[in-house]
């Protein structure tokens, strides 16, 4: 059984330009299978194509926090962005997103994989690049959210908006970043695996981070068209990379740190 590849993306927040420029890329590989990690929507304006976009090419698609609480009719009025966000779906995508699977397990080259959003426990736990072992050795139990199971080996996760790869005693965790409110480096970014898929026999397998270009000053003039609210905030994440609740507060960026994504 030969090798398949998988593009796993995530956190694209409403930016359609930059996920089109993400599927291109998919695409001009050849990769044909694409798994969403979650958070479609807020941030970015044009939730709703993003949403219809992703319906049409992902064949997994996992809940992310803002899946759940944009639509929540209890959360979701807290602020002029948020309503704007919400509003910009229509109603039948509230209750899609929401109804979204927690994670999704699957063998890959012989290794047991789990993809979810944020953690093993909850859409809204957020565990950061510098986490403990405590914190690690949490990504790879189940727990209520995930159900029974084969544990898995290879844990893929997304929500921090900051990419980065780690092994430990036999176990691999890898955070895909974002591909439409990239942190730090404001490029899309996204993540290849490469296996023998559905098989229980070791083989090769492999994990590939995939940065893409795009126009990111396009998009801005979109959300100002539109009539975006927190337009200078979305201006700081994907222009410079910079955090909005950082870039309101006046502080020097810092990356690899806790802040809500």
């Amino acid at each position: 059984m030969g090798l398949e590849r998988i593009a796993l993306i995530s956190d694209v927040h409403g930016n359609l330009t930059a996920l089109e420029a993400v599927l291109a890329d998919i695409e001009g590989r050849g990769i044909q299978r694409v798994f969403n990690l979650g958070d479609y929507v807020g941030k970015g304006p044009r939730g709703q194509a993003v949403v219809d976009r992703c319906q049409e090419v992902c064949e997994v698609n996992i809940l992310g926090n803002w899946d759940d609480f944009l639509p929540d009719p209890e959360r979701a009025e807290d602020s002029e962005g948020l309503r704007w966000w919400k509003n910009e779906l229509r109603e039948d995508q509230w209750a899609w997103l929401r109804g979204l699977p927690f994670c999704h397990d699957f063998l890959l080259s012989g290794r047991q994989v789990r993809l979810f959003h944020a953690s093993s426990a909850d859409v809204h736990h957020r565990i950061v690049f510098d986490h403990d072992a405590e914190q690690y050795a949490s990504f790879f139990e189940n727990t209520p959210a995930t159900g029974d199971g084969p544990v898995p080996s290879i844990v893929g996760y997304a929500d921090i908006h900051d990419p980065f790869y780690e092994e430990d005693r036999g176990r691999t965790l890898f955070n895909t970043g974002s591909v439409g409110n990239s942190l730090g480096d404001p490029t899309p970014g996204y993540v290849i695996l490469e296996g023998v898929l559905d098989s229980p026999d070791p083989a090769p397998y492999s994990i590939q981070f995939v940065h893409v270009p795009y126009d990111a000053h396009a998009e801005l003039a979109i959300a100002r068209e539109l009539g975006m609210p927190e337009l200078d905030g979305y201006e700081a994440e994907i222009i410079r990379g910079v955090y909005r609740t950082t870039f309101y507060a006046g502080r020097e960026p810092r990356y690899h740190r806790p802040a809500l994504r």
